[in-house]
């Protein structure tokens, strides 16, 4: 594995397990609370407003998780931590098949959000920037496409489960498959370091003794032509990082961006049962997972020929439009149009978050930095469903002006974005 001969940088081999990772935490996770949700509800014990609200307990937990999980990351080995995670969701999972009470399942979503947080973007995002400095786009954009791919391949596989044989032995079968799917991925073929391997990032040669002179000598000449993909390897540290504007212009223009996404994802199966049958219904909602997986991919490729600011602004534009095609309802061909364009933003806006992070700030104090901004568009991604879901009551069972109220807090997202300036280089 350490041959620095073979013609495959190892980084590309963390890129993949990462995607398969994710596939496993994101398909068990964020993809299968509508199983947990229609199961928990048929609970008499409970109902769908109460398995709702645990869900964003699991959201804001994870978010509140990450801070200490961006602590360990950032000091010790990332493989400890994604082993206790997937550990702790395994408990969590399993334990849903057992809960009465109102505090059990509270109790076991919480615990759900920390080992989720312990086991995916933190760590997955930290260790490909990390192994990546010029060519992080694409390598974040490959890692992330198995964000997608849970909801591709896993969540249909989960449904049958769970018909198949029920609930209540579906559960601890789940919390087994993640933790098998994850912690052999992470043993086998994770590091925590291109350095640990005696490696550079990119897979760059150490240079040699004559060209080291060299750079050193043109170093005063070039600095100042530096691009803003140049990234300082050590960067800001998040003190400095949060005094500055664009900090606080991604991070709370997050809020908004991921209440749009989080909320227009949760309710697109309501919004496009109002025009389709069942059968129907069940391939439409297939168009946003793989126009994501799509768009990021394509969007890994653009970010390295664009400038990534640009880049983020049209992915947040793109987000407010689709939504509001959406939320026009006029017929089958605009649902399935709205729900490509936004499948295609949703897959882009979760990459450039981690992304957007690391070229502003770099990878100094990165975990933290990142984790202080996924605890601040959790509050988003928990307050999203709901809103949505209460715009739904309110407007007669009808999604029109849940999706209207989406596209609005796109557009805020959008806007506080734009506040937060250009993204500064690193000296």
């Amino acid at each position: 594995m350490t041959d620095n001969n073979s013609p495959l940088y190892y980084g590309w081999k963390i890129v993949f397990a990462i995607l398969a990772q994710l596939t496993v935490t994101s398909g068990l996770s964020f993809y299968n609370h509508a199983i947990y949700l229609n199961a928990l509800a048929a609970n008499p014990n409970f109902d769908v407003q109460t398995a709702s609200f645990a869900v964003s307990v699991f959201f804001l937990s994870g978010g509140v998780a990450g801070l200490w999980v961006a602590k360990w990351v950032q000091d010790y080995d990332p493989r400890i931590c994604i082993s206790a995670g997937a550990v702790i969701s395994c408990v969590a999972l399993s334990s849903l098949a057992f809960v009465q009470e109102i505090w059990q399942l509270y109790l076991a979503f919480m615990l759900f959000g920390v080992g989720f947080s312990a086991s995916s973007l933190i760590p997955a995002t930290t260790l490909v920037t990390r192994w990546f400095h010029r060519k992080r786009a694409m390598a974040l954009s490959i890692a992330s496409t198995g964000l997608s791919l849970g909801g591709v391949v896993l969540t249909p596989l989960c449904v049958l489960l769970v018909k198949s044989v029920g609930f209540e032995y579906a559960a601890p079968l789940m919390g087994l498959l993640y933790l098998v799917g994850v912690i052999p991925i992470t043993w086998i073929w994770l590091r925590a370091s291109p350095e640990s391997m005696g490696l550079l990032p990119d897979g760059d040669e150490p240079p040699t003794k004559s060209a080291a002179v060299s750079v050193e000598q043109d170093v005063a000449d070039s600095e100042e032509l530096v691009a803003p993909r140049n990234l300082a390897l050590d960067g800001l540290t998040f003190k400095q990082a949060r005094g500055t504007r664009f900090f606080w212009g991604i991070g709370i223009g997050y809020i908004f961006l991921m209440m749009a996404q989080v909320g227009g994802i949760t309710h697109q199966y309501g919004l496009a049962r109002e025009l389709l049958s069942e059968a129907q219904t069940a391939m439409a909602v297939a168009i946003l997972p793989i126009a994501s997986i799509v768009g990021r991919l394509i969007g890994g490729w653009l970010i390295d020929r664009m400038s990534i600011r640009l880049f983020a602004i049209g992915i947040m534009v793109l987000q407010a439009v689709s939504l509001s095609v959406l939320a026009l309802g006029a017929n089958v061909l605009t649902l399935c149009i709205g729900l490509a364009l936004f499948g295609a933003s949703v897959g882009n806006l979760l990459m450039l978050q981690p992304l957007l992070i690391a070229e502003a700030f770099g990878i100094r104090e990165y975990a933290r930095i990142f984790a202080v901004a996924n605890l601040m568009s959790s509050w988003g991604t928990a307050a999203g469903p709901a809103v949505l879901g209460l715009a739904f009551v309110a407007n007669a069972n009808l999604y029109s002006l849940s999706y209207w109220i989406a596209a609005v807090a796109a557009g805020v997202g959008l806007i506080l974005f734009l506040t937060g300036g250009r993204l500064r280089a690193l000296t």
